[in-house]
């Protein structure tokens, strides 16, 4: 750097790939081959395991940091609160999976002790999500219909309909929590960043308006039947308005009240979270009005509304699942590992972020299916976390997951103990909740203007995602995104951005010529950029860019130039054409034609054989016979390698041939800023031939653009050109220090 300038020097000589690998000598490192990671896999030494049974268990790496007098006052806070909010939230989201509402709280007891020993997250909350809920309620209507026969299974017989579902709904979650173990024991963590925001926005965006319908038979009194499948969501609200003047008014009157009540005070939780110490519970406290209202006035007898009725003291044996279940539900239940994950792993992460702390998304795999495991055993359905009492754990002041057991210990006391208390809350308070809930997920729709304005790509993945999950069902609209998804990533790649680069005047840099004015392009050269990885969907693709960038088409001109040399040297055989000094003249009277002879046409392919020819052709001189060739004004062709990441086989077969039909029509290529694995590569696959040579790999594209003005100085227009592309020589002095001059003498310039 020059001191006080915001410039820098660089003496150095011109490089290629061979001559730097000559005069710089590389590291030597040993590839591990995959026998080798197998073997350092079950290689155990004391420090490994040390570290495996912290990795396993990362409660004890934050145990050993916990801070008793600023912490813990904080948890306890933020437990209270949270198990408060998870009661209510058990029994909300509970109906979703329609399941009787007691079984709720399950989920929001036993996989938080299993979280609290394995997780890595310190602030989620764990325990039914919304989503999954509804996952879980569609796959348990679809085999225990309200209306109908259910599903042929052995382990019904015997069962009512409240223990078959209950039955279907802890066998799916166990089998979604072997899933997620197994996951994350083979470390495939990685597959939940397959699922982009974009997508998992719009998903849960339509899981929200599912939500919101299935909510409405509570809110309204009505009795629906649950249905699941592909458009379940319009026969349901078909359903709902042929019903809708059997509407209980008390039950709505009561669902607007509570509505309009919880929201008003949660928008004031958002505008003052900074001067309230802790949310105000609105939820709580108007669940234990709505309570106790319906009490004292017998809203259930007087009002015919449905109530949560009869909640069982204590906890269920542990039971085995069914297997004929599993079977049933394979299909449904890798979803569902993969959306309960991804959301938990997403509030991880940003809360991670937050408080500078690291999280393992295959611990969390591991953590989350010991969990549903373990809760499916005692009748719980799956968990993950909801957005919103992750956000009260959080912002009451929970530092670590002891809030989250606290949590645990308060839904614990309420079905032991004071659960019957909940036995006359209306229903439609539950649903007036959830619904209310969903306002977060619901406002991602004004994501879609955004988008499409910023990413029309992504937008079409929202969309279809959002569309395809309401219409077919959640199930399925997550593998129609997912495969959206993948296409647009793959249609980005396969039909990348293709540019031709210049020179910006004085400088080493080159950039797209349509984006600037002050460039220079040196005659007969041509800079062209591939964006993109190369592979077999996007080699014919490059290879027509490549013809448009050049302006003509290489294989075309070599067939006519093979044949302009056979008919030139047919004619030279039958007399009519001589070699003279002048070149060649005509030696008949009559006109020449040329041939149409299309024999052979394999040898039009092959590089020009001028033998048995007096001398070489010059194509861009005009041509005996009345022969016509197409003109090429280029000589040199850079490609730009920098953002090619990796090459498959196809696309080197491809790239080579294309390669030799412009070498053939004698155009010399330069291929710059190769990644070495790729040069590597090329090598390995025998790439190079006497046609293609590894010589024309060169380190920098400045460098490759010098040595071609080097070589072809009548590339310049005149010679005050040579001052547009930077070519500075540094000349040492004896007392040491360093003066640079530009020279104007082009033997000097390189």
């Amino acid at each position: 750097m020059r001191p006080g300038a915001q410039q820098y020097v660089v003496a150095r000589q011109l490089y290629s790939e061979d001559s730097f690998t000559e005069d710089h000598e590389k590291v030597y490192r040993h590839r591990k081959t995959m026998l080798d990671h197998f073997k350092l896999y079950l290689t155990w030494d004391a420090k490994r395991a040390k570290n495996a049974a912290l990795s396993l268990l990362p409660i004890i790496s934050w145990i050993k940091i916990y801070q008793i007098k600023e912490w813990l006052i904080g948890d306890i806070v933020s437990g209270v609160s949270t198990g408060l909010v998870a009661v209510l939230q058990g029994l909300a989201y509970c109906l979703l999976a329609s399941l009787p509402p007691w079984y709720g709280l399950f989920s929001a007891f036993f996989p938080v002790i299993i979280y609290f020993f394995l997780g890595t997250s310190r602030h989620i909350s764990v325990g039914p999500f919304p989503v999954l809920s509804l996952m879980i309620g569609s796959v348990v209507t679809r085999l225990v219909p309200d209306v109908g026969p259910p599903a042929n299974i052995t382990g019904f017989e015997g069962l009512s309909m409240d223990d078959q579902r209950v039955l279907v709904a802890s066998s799916l979650t166990f089998l979604v929590g072997i899933m997620q173990l197994a996951m994350g024991v083979m470390q495939v963590g990685f597959v939940v960043m397959y699922l982009s925001d974009t997508l998992v926005s719009g998903f849960t965006t339509a899981a929200a308006v599912h939500i919101l319908v299935s909510q409405l038979k509570f809110i309204l009194g009505l009795t629906v039947p649950g249905i699941s499948g592909p458009l379940s969501l319009i026969y349901t609200l078909e359903i709902i308005f042929n019903k809708i003047t059997s509407t209980n008014v008390c039950d709505v009157v009561i669902s607007l009240v509570i509505m309009v009540v919880v929201f008003i005070v949660k928008e004031l939780n958002d505008r003052f979270k900074s001067k309230l110490p802790v949310p105000i519970p609105i939820e709580v406290i108007m669940t234990v009005i709505a309570c106790g209202v319906s009490y004292a006035f017998d809203f259930k007898t007087r009002f015919g509304i449905e109530v949560v009725g009869f909640i069982p003291q204590g906890y269920e044996p542990p039971m085995a699942p069914d297997l004929d279940i599993f079977q049933e539900t394979a299909v449904e239940a890798f979803p569902m590992a993969i959306v309960g994950f991804a959301v938990a792993f997403s509030v991880a992460k940003v809360y991670s972020v937050k408080h500078d702390y690291t999280i393992d998304g295959n611990q969390e795999l591991i953590a989350f299916g010991a969990s549903n495991i373990f809760g499916a055993s005692f009748k719980s359905f799956a968990a993950s976390t909801a957005l919103s009492r992750s956000a009260v754990q959080e912002s009451t002041g929970g530092k670590t997951q002891i809030a989250g057991l606290l949590s645990a210990i308060i839904v614990m006391i309420v079905t032991l103990a004071i659960g019957f208390l909940l036995e006359p809350l209306p229903k439609s308070v539950l649903g007036a909740v959830v619904i209310v809930n969903l306002k977060g997920m619901l406002m991602q729709v004004r994501d879609v203007p955004y988008l499409w304005r910023r990413d029309k790509p992504d937008c079409v993945v929202w969309l279809a995602t959002c569309i395809a999950s309401i219409f077919l069902g959640l199930d399925l609209g997550l593998a129609v995104g997912l495969g959206v998804e993948l296409i647009s990533v793959v249609l980005r790649a396969q039909f990348s951005r293709c540019s031709v680069l210049a020179n910006i005047k004085g400088t080493d840099i080159y950039r797209d010529r349509k984006d600037y004015i002050d460039i220079y392009e040196p005659e007969g050269v041509r800079i062209f950029r591939i964006p993109s990885p190369i592979f077999f969907a996007n080699i014919d693709f490059l290879r027509t860019k490549l013809v448009e960038a050049v302006g003509f088409n290489p294989l075309r001109v070599l067939r006519k130039r093979n044949k302009a040399v056979r008919m030139i040297r047919k004619l030279l055989k039958k007399g009519d054409l001589q070699w003279t000094s002048k070149g060649f003249t005509n030696a008949s009277c009559r006109p020449l034609k040329e041939s149409e002879d299309e024999s052979n046409m394999e040898e039009l392919d092959q590089p020009t054989d001028f033998k048995d020819l007096p001398t070489r052709i010059d194509w861009n001189a005009d041509l005996p016979a009345n022969i016509s060739v197409p003109r090429v004004d280029l000589h040199s062709l850079i490609l730009d390698f920098a953002a090619v990441s990796f090459l498959d086989i196809s696309a080197l077969k491809g790239l080579k041939t294309a390669l030799k039909e412009l070498i053939r029509v004698e155009v010399e290529i330069y291929i710059v800023a190769c990644d070495t694995y790729i040069l590597q590569k090329l090598h390995d696959c025998s790439f190079f031939d006497n046609e293609v040579l590894p010589s024309m790999f060169f380190l920098t594209l400045h460098d490759a653009m010098l040595h071609i003005l080097q070589k072809h100085p009548e590339s310049t227009e005149e010679k005050s050109h040579y001052d547009k592309i930077i070519t500075s020589v540094t000349i040492h002095h004896p007392g040491g220090s360093l003066r640079s001059r530009d020279r104007h003498d082009p033997e000097t310039k390189f």
